[in-house]
């Protein structure tokens, strides 16, 4: 046990030191973009990108580990010798500089130094009691503030999506508490309404022999009917399932590749085309409200890169556009894997760059911006991956980015249904 707690000592210093080093970097970066005549409100612009691929993260993480390592290192100096010293871990240092977030400069040293957390103030506290603290001595030292950021909260209300185990995923909405009390009661409503009178909500079944669905089910069922419009929550929405000939006509196991999701098994891919069969069941009847419609997309041999026709517009549209979700299925950037949202030109357009499979990669927003800023490049590599005259490739396609302090990573797309890297 000695053991496992001088291991967690030791990583917290590591991320006090990680923070510092992360804070001179910015210094450094800044002062380099300064030398080059950069506007002041553009320095420090893709800094949290560079950190990110340094430490295996997204560039969203990678920005809020740059914020936390300024938060400690200019304004927190007490959270800081805590997290150095061992007595608080990277989490719990975050807390306090999340809850102290809305405060000014001094005010927020203040609360660092009320609270001294490195003289044991939180020792054996946990998370609730560490937050329920901070948040009562933000509230001393600037009433105001903290009512302020909780109207402005409400504008950053939204929806996400990410996968769960077993073809399953987590939607989530992030709600003012009013109206995310109100939906979850309409739900509790309708749920308890159709059980009380033997119903199941759709999708569910009942009667004799059958599985009541429970409360939840309800409920879930409910919210996919009332958001889509229709039980099965299809209508008016394109799902798109890649997955090899064999596994759809000839009961293969190859797992399929759901966008927006990732890889599910092939049975289940063939259950919801309608074309699947259980073991010991009956064929499952096609959803009348859902229109199946097959695209072929053809692969190179040995490397399963997907191939295409070249197209002489300016933007990814159409096909093409959709060759290229479907061969990146999400953002290209090491380690990001939010949802693609721009397909962007590896050569750029302006730089005669074509509008091809070859020159085309699926980016997130925020990813796309980064690489205009000075001093990033990023390129196909031609050793890995080559236009042909219809704008396929005969390799794993494979972008190599570089950052402003001369850094390569590299990132291939991701292999297709069917193909397995390691027996070619």
């Amino acid at each position: 046990m000695e053991q496992l707690r001088v291991l967690e000592e030791m990583k917290s210093a590591i991320t006090a030191l990680q923070a510092r080093v992360a804070v001179a970097f910015d210094l450094a970066q800044r002062a380099e973009q300064a030398e080059a005549g950069v506007p002041v409100s553009e320095r420090g612009q893709g800094v949290g990108a560079q950190v990110a691929l340094a430490r295996r993260e997204s560039p969203n993480r990678g920005s809020r580990l740059l914020g936390l390592a300024k938060a400690l290192v200019v304004e927190m100096p007490h959270t800081l010798a805590a997290l150095q010293s061992g007595q608080l871990n990277e989490w719990r240092a975050t807390l306090l500089v999340k809850e102290t977030a809305c405060l000014s400069v001094e005010d927020r040293a203040a609360v660092d130094e009320e609270l001294a957390a490195d003289a044991g103030t939180f020792d054996g506290k946990g998370d609730r009691a560490i937050v329920a603290a901070v948040k009562a001595a933000a509230y001393r030292r600037d009433p105001r503030s903290v009512a302020g950021r909780a109207a402005r909260a409400a504008s950053e209300r939204t929806v996400s999506l990410r996968p769960a185990p077993d073809t399953m995923t987590y939607l989530t909405a992030l709600l003012p508490v009013a109206q995310g009390v109100a939906v979850y009661a309409a739900l509790t409503r309708a749920a308890d309404s159709a059980r009380s009178i033997g119903g199941t909500g759709s999708g569910g079944t009942s009667g004799s022999g059958s599985t009541v669905p429970t409360r939840g089910q309800v409920m879930a069922d409910t919210l996919v009917e009332r958001v889509t419009g229709t039980p099965g929550g299809f209508s008016g929405i394109n799902l798109d399932l890649v997955m090899t000939d064999r596994t759809l006509f000839q009961g293969d196991s190859e797992p399929a590749r759901l966008k927006g999701y990732g890889i599910v098994p092939a049975e289940w891919g063939r259950e919801l085309l309608g074309l699947g069969q259980a073991a010991g069941s009956r064929p499952v009847a096609p959803d009348p409200e859902f229109d199946v419609w097959l695209r072929r997309l053809y692969t190179a041999p040995g490397t399963g890169e997907l191939l295409a026709t070249d197209s002489k517009a300016r933007l990814f549209t159409g096909r093409l556009r959709r060759f290229i979700e479907s061969r990146d299925d999400t953002c290209r950037t090491p380690y990001c894997d939010a949802p693609i949202r721009h397909i962007d030109h590896v050569v750029p357009w302006r730089s005669g760059g074509q509008t091809s499979l070859a020159n085309g990669a699926g980016l997130w927003e925020a990813c796309n911006h980064t690489k205009e800023h000075p001093g990033w490049t990023t390129r196909t590599l031609h050793g890995e991956t080559h236009g042909s005259t219809h704008g396929g490739t005969h390799g794993v396609h494979t972008l190599e980015i570089t950052t402003p302090t001369g850094h390569t990573y590299q990132s291939k797309a991701p292999s297709l249904p069917g193909h397995h890297p390691s027996r070619t």
